[in-house]
């Protein structure tokens, strides 16, 4: 599984009614291609995936596979703390034409290595897709060990994970310890370069949504040999980042969006829009200041 060096973990648009907005769907898939994103995770964490029922979720999956048309891979989020229900969505999800899916370490029940281990081989072993690993300690109250990683690696289709541990040593002793083809990628925006610089492939982004470009000029540039303008670009990018941090995600990425014109803000409860003293150091913070390198 090819999902290039700028995968965008998706927003899911929603209406004023708090419903699917698919026209928006399709809208942002166009906008993300054109503008620096490899491929799109769908009902990820930034999609807001925890208020989507299942069936939204198919039927997102569906939409947005037609919607790129094989421009670029789809990766759905299929994974949850029930292994059982973890297995049939992914099976659905074989179904509505995306090219992999990505699984969530399992949250609340805190699992041991041994249970999660089992829980991500048997899911895998349910299906013929790629897999992708996110492994996000902060929300899911449970890490996934460098160890039980690695193990992982080892099953034929599970072929990458989103590390959003931000723990460069233990990040750094998994690409020493997996096979070439075998890629970690960033889950954290400001992590980009830093993973990749220690053998890393690149990230899952919520900033590229709108910094999608300026992301592509930073890695492309790591890539062919300009560490130095790499690196004045991770400077220059990562309080741009921070910004959409400012809330809760996806909240800030949704209503830069919105200022760019792209997807309303609108998002389901318990997550709210931003509010006005928000507002203004996100527009603030949109003003572009990085330059493109030409080769």
């Amino acid at each position: 599984m090819n999902v290039g060096r700028i995968s965008t973990a998706m927003v899911t648009p929603f209406d004023e009614q708090e419903e699917v907005d698919y026209s928006a769907v399709t809208k942002l898939v166009n906008h993300l291609i054109s503008n620096g994103s490899d491929s799109l995770v769908v009902a990820g964490t930034t999609g807001e995936s925890p208020t989507l029922s299942t069936e939204e979720k198919l039927t997102l999956f569906e939409h947005v596979a037609k919607a790129v048309n094989g421009r670029i891979p789809v990766i759905a989020g299929t994974g949850s703390n029930n292994t059982k229900a973890s297995i049939e969505l992914t099976k659905q999800a074989e179904k509505t034409g995306v090219d992999a899916v990505m699984l969530v370490t399992p949250y609340y029940s805190k699992p041991s290595q041994e249970g999660m281990y089992l829980h991500f081989k048997k899911i895998a072993e349910a299906t013929h897709l790629p897999v992708m690993l996110y492994n996000i300690p902060g929300r899911s109250a449970a890490g996934l060990d460098p160890g039980t990683i690695i193990e992982l690696s080892r099953v034929d289709n599970i072929t990458a994970v989103k590390e959003a541990s931000g723990d460069l040593d233990a990040i750094a002793h998994i690409i020493e310890n997996t096979a070439d083809n075998f890629h970690v990628y960033s889950g954290d925006d400001t992590l980009t370069l830093p993973i990749m610089s220690i053998g890393g492939t690149g990230v899952v982004s919520v900033g590229s949504h709108v910094l999608g470009n300026e992301m592509q000029d930073m890695v492309q540039s790591f890539v062919n040999g300009y560490p130095q303008y790499a690196a004045k670009c991770h400077r220059e990018l990562i309080p741009r980042m921070k910004t959409f941090t400012i809330a809760p995600s996806p909240a800030p990425i949704k209503a830069a969006l919105e200022l760019q014109g792209v997807i309303s803000a609108d998002v389901r409860l318990p997550m709210i829009r931003l509010k006005e003293e928000e507002l203004n150091v996100l527009r603030s913070s949109l003003q572009p200041k990085t330059t493109f390198f030409v080769s």
